[in-house]
């Protein structure tokens, strides 16, 4: 090549890398698992994303305090719980204190009447006032006397006493209430303080939840330290030895997130270092181990720059599958060097072997290309990344590296890695007639299997350990977290008549809830009504001489006095004329968290959910809401729903799959032109995936979407191994060089890849374990399969 073009290129090679480098430097990294989600979901699965990402439930924090006396543990979780209540950061703080509930309290207490779903015109009458006083009478003589006493001249028909019973009943609201001690909750068995925490950033802010968990972090050590102190000064003991324990959704995304970066950062770096020290070990020179990198960091800052523009943003497990280049595109600088005879140029190597590279990178790509097509961000992501880094990766090799690398420069120890390919090559036909065995036994195994072949739970994507599964579960049992399954959404264009709408089905519901089909449910009209109900409850009170007369009447009978009723005549007269309450009254009260979490603008309008609890026959609540009728309802069946989300993943995955594999055969038919030709390529291929897929189902049970991707990626991997064992005379002196070729690239990929089975992310180690599982066998079949055109190759 001229000095100038080669000048030239380098040129162009630097500044693309100085390019790159520069869209990484405002490139965002997310964590959002949604991104391994459909973009163009059905509604019932969108309304699942939606709450996945910046739902009430994605936004809730547990917290349990432990290893302490429960005095202190209730004085922890005080002290806790206030500092957080002054945090920003958070919306709700709830532990069970009564006086955390002032402002709630006396939103309701001024609100009742339009807030009641109890106000009619008869319970106000004479005889429905009569019966609510003898009621009251009950109500004095039990434990509530005291409260009662204080609450009966303003509000003898108990609105209030309703109201709370609404928010706080299991069969009417989503939570449940633990047991207390000194005020707060706490665990059944007393060894735990409970804590329930809502952040106001949405689920999908990773940072956001990432600044709340260390603010609660610095929290609990001020109130540790402040109850330590109090403890000294009263001969107590020391508070040091009380635990924090943290779970819910954004503990999860946060941990997630803490262990793709590790993962990310470790494995890059386990798999660099020894894929660098095989190859320092085969080529004795640090020089060849630099060049033979440079293609690798090229590819990987370059996809990641395309990913980065095409999308805007760049997924975490995007950037921890660039370990995967590593193990592939350090593949075409292997088959430069080590091809290249001692003393010889690169660039007389390249005529060689360039048409054997290019047609095994064209098949790579299109088993890429399968990813690139798939209506998940996150294999979109990991599609486009792996093409641009490959072709990057093969044209650094092409036309950078033979600038960069010196005449005669050679590795002196890489011939003797084709020791065990020369060795399979000359095995004769019993090596052949096993393999061929081997994958009809796989073939079998994988026809006659009797159990499902597929993980059918959307679950088994998550990264969390199955104790943090369980502590997790354990503590929503303790705290009567929200754990919500079934939904009812209604979308109308405005929140007005979204209200009205959600209000019109929970009326719908009531027979279900009767027949105890479900046990409760949540709603938004419980805590903002809609203007039309308020205005009719007003209509339903009275007017003052009225409600005055009906009073006089129903105390007859009763140790109460009409005149001490003074207090309820002025509220219900207030009630009569007050502004129907709107979104903004709520405002500082947990009650507009609530509603919000129940009442949001989303696609298409506003979405009002319905929350049903204790749900005692599924299939006769589904066929119930089928038979509503009500336009614009979407009954959600979260497990369903996330079933159904999986079932997508599959059928787009196997319809990608055998796309993928269908333009790798058509491109090989295409280039080799022979059926002898294309069966020596595909035949090495589809063996090692029958046995990799067989092997991974005896392994592990089932097979994951994970796997499925893996399984092409084995093609495209492969496919490389097999063209060179295809293309390479038995007779040809260079056999030597491009069986050890072949080893060492093998080695880097089986290490780039097998590294990441290691990892905890499942796209991670799916993946990874599959092609390194894959990748190996298509060395091993390609060798043992090509002897049939060998004999004595030597």
């Amino acid at each position: 090549m001229p000095a100038k073009r080669g000048i030239l290129v380098v040129a162009i090679w630097v500044l693309g890398l100085l390019a790159s480098a520069a869209v990484l430097a405002r490139t965002p990294f997310s964590t959002d698992m949604s991104a391994f989600l459909p973009r163009s979901p059905q509604p019932a699965q969108q309304i699942l994303v939606d709450q996945l990402r910046e739902g009430a439930v994605s936004r809730v924090i547990l917290l349990a305090i432990e290893g302490a006396p429960p005095a202190k543990l209730a004085a922890l979780s005080q002290e806790l719980a206030r500092d957080l209540r002054a945090d920003t950061a958070f919306g709700v703080v709830n532990n069970g204190e009564a006086a955390a509930f002032a402002p709630e309290r006396d939103l309701l207490w001024r609100n009742r009447y339009l807030l009641s779903p109890a106000i009619t015109p008869e319970r106000f009458s004479a005889a429905g006032l009569h019966e609510a006083l003898l009621a009251n009478m009950r109500l004095l003589g039990s434990p509530l006397g005291v409260v009662a006493k204080r609450a009966i001249p303003a509000d003898p028909t108990g609105e209030m006493l309703g109201l709370i019973r609404q928010f706080t009943d299991p069969a009417t609201a989503s939570q449940t209430h633990p047991a207390s001690i000194g005020g707060v909750w706490v665990s059944r068995d007393g060894a735990r303080a409970l804590l329930m925490v809502q952040t106001l950033a949405p689920g999908f802010d990773i940072d956001a939840q990432e600044r709340a968990l260390g603010r609660i972090d610095i929290a609990f050590a001020a109130a540790r330290q402040r109850v330590g102190d109090a403890a000294a000064l009263q001969f107590v003991g020391d508070a040091a030895e009380a635990r924090l324990i943290q779970s819910g959704p954004p503990v999860f995304a946060v941990r997630a997130r803490m262990h793709m970066k590790a993962d990310a950062e470790r494995f890059s770096l386990i798999a660099t270092m020894l894929v660098a020290a095989i190859l320092l070990f085969a080529y004795r020179s640090v020089r060849l181990l630099v060049l033979a990198l440079l293609p690798v960091l090229s590819g990987v800052v370059a996809g990641v720059a395309g990913v980065s523009l095409a999308f805007g943003f760049v997924h975490a497990i995007t950037l921890g599958f660039g370990v995967t280049l590593i193990g592939e595109a350090v593949d075409y600088a292997i088959y430069l060097f080590t091809q290249t005879a001692p003393g010889a140029a690169a660039s007389a190597t390249l005529p060689r072997i360039w048409p054997t590279l290019r047609l095994g990178m064209l098949v790579s790509v299109c088993g890429f290309s399968a990813m690139l097509l798939s209506s998940f961000t996150g294999f979109a992501q990991l599609g486009l990344f792996t093409i641009i880094g490959l072709l990057v990766a093969l044209g650094v090799t092409r036309w950078v590296i033979p600038i960069l690398l010196p005449v005669g420069l050679a590795g002196r120890g890489a011939t003797g890695f084709a020791v065990p390919l020369i060795a399979l090559i000359r095995s004769g036909p019993l090596p052949r007639r096993l393999v061929l065995a081997l994958a009809v036994l796989a073939g079998l195994s994988l026809a006659l299997h009797t159990g499902p072949y597929w993980e059918d739970e959307l679950t088994s994507m998550s990264p969390l350990a199955p104790a943090e599964k369980a502590r997790d579960e354990q503590l929503r049992r303790e705290i009567g977290a929200p754990d919500i399954r079934y939904l009812l959404v209604v979308t109308a264009p405005d929140s007005e008549q979204a209200l009205a709408a959600s209000e019109r089905v929970a009326q719908r519901l009531r027979p279900m809830l009767a027949a105890g089909v479900f046990a409760g449910l949540d709603a938004p009209g419980q805590f903002l009504p809609s203007q039309a109900t308020q205005r009719a409850r007003q209509a339903a009170l009275p007017e003052g001489p009225a409600l005055a007369d009906n009073l006089a009447q129903a105390v007859a009978g009763t140790p109460f006095r009409a005149d001490i009723f003074a207090p309820f005549l002025a509220d219900v007269a207030l009630a009569r004329s007050q502004k129907p309450l709107q979104r903004q009254d709520l405002e500082g009260t947990s009650l507009a968290l609530r509603l919000d979490a129940l009442l949001a603008p989303g696609r298409g309008g506003w979405h009002a959910t319905l929350a049903l609890h204790g749900v005692a026959d599924p299939r006769a609540l589904a066929a119930g809401i089928a038979a509503l009728a009500e336009p614009g309802l979407v009954f959600i069946d979260f497990k369903a729903e996330s079933d159904q989300l999986l079932a997508a993943y599959l059928r787009e995955a196997l319809t990608l799959s055998i796309a993928g594999s269908a333009v790798i055969a058509v491109l090989l038919a295409v280039s080799l032109r022979s059926p002898r030709r294309i069966a020596a390529v595909l035949g090495p291929l589809a063996a090692a995936v029958l046995c990799t897929a067989s092997l991974l189902l005896l392994i592990g049970g089932r097979l994951s979407i994970f796997n499925l991707f893996g399984l092409l990626l084995v093609v495209a991997v492969g496919s490389n191994y097999c063209l060179f064992f295809e293309r390479q005379d038995p007779a040809d002196p260079s056999l030597r060089r491009m069986t050890a070729s072949l080893m060492l690239a093998d080695l880097c990929t089986v290490i780039g890849f097998g590294i990441l089975s290691f990892s905890a992310i499942p796209v991670l180690h799916g993946i990874g374990a599959t092609v390194a599982v894959g990748a190996a066998l298509c060395l091993v079949f390609g060798a043992i399969l090509s002897s049939r055109r060998g004999g004595a190759a030597g």
